[in-house]
């Protein structure tokens, strides 16, 4: 995951939908420094948590990748 689209676009779908960190933690089962760390590049989801991300938000995994707009 390039340039940290990931975390950026998962901030901006988060924050488009006005989803506090919080509660995507608990939506996926991590702590809320997993979200902030994802959002800021310094670690990323694995497969199986990317794919509910993208079921979640209702986008491509492509799309979180920034691969596809």
């Amino acid at each position: 995951m390039n340039n940290n689209s990931f975390g950026k676009i998962l901030k901006l779908l988060r924050c488009d939908k006005d989803i506090s960190q919080r509660t995507l933690s608990e939506e996926f089962g991590v702590t809320n420094q997993t979200i902030s760390l994802w959002e800021t590049g310094q670690r990323e989801p694995d497969f199986d948590t990317l794919v509910k991300i993208a079921k979640y938000f209702n986008v491509t995994t492509d799309y979180l990748l920034g691969i596809e707009d």
